[in-house]
């Protein structure tokens, strides 16, 4: 039982960094090299649909890991496990104060609305979101270790 935990955790944060990489690495490329209205608007679209899902799923995230060290204080790896759910506590901190506050507004933005100053807090989020990425690897990479 421990060990499906354990799978399920380390799967679970695994895809989640996996989306959060596509988004910095793949998706938010694409995006900026589009037309400044396409551009905007599928930042715009990304913000409505990850804003909607990833928020359950970092706190689920957390709470799996929160649950592996529990379950496993006494077994191997159990700091590795805190320490990735201490990183995933400052990615949810960082979420809910750098990034949280741009996606909301960005959302929101269409051609006709958006302010002049757009695509400087759209560059804002992004090196957020790249310090985000660098925190959740982090902490992937310590759950993976702590299995082996």
């Amino acid at each position: 039982m421990f060990s499906t935990l354990e799978v399920i955790t380390t799967v679970a944060v695994g895809l989640m960094v996996g989306v959060e990489f596509s988004v910095a690495f793949v998706m938010n490329p694409i995006f900026n090299a589009l037309p400044d209205d396409s551009n905007q608007q599928a930042h715009s679209h990304g913000g409505r649909m990850l804003g909607a899902v990833m928020p359950f799923w970092y706190i689920g995230s957390l709470v799996l890991v929160t649950v592996w060290a529990i379950a496993g204080w006494r077994q191997g790896g159990a700091g590795l496990v805190v320490t990735a759910g201490a990183l995933l506590i400052v990615s949810v901190i960082m979420s809910i104060l750098l990034l949280v506050p741009i996606n909301n507004r960005g959302k929101t933005w269409t051609p006709e609305n958006r302010p002049a100053d757009w695509k400087e807090q759209m560059n804002r989020w992004e090196r957020y979101h790249y310090a985000r990425v660098g925190v959740i690897i982090t902490a992937f990479t310590l759950l993976v270790t702590a299995l082996v």
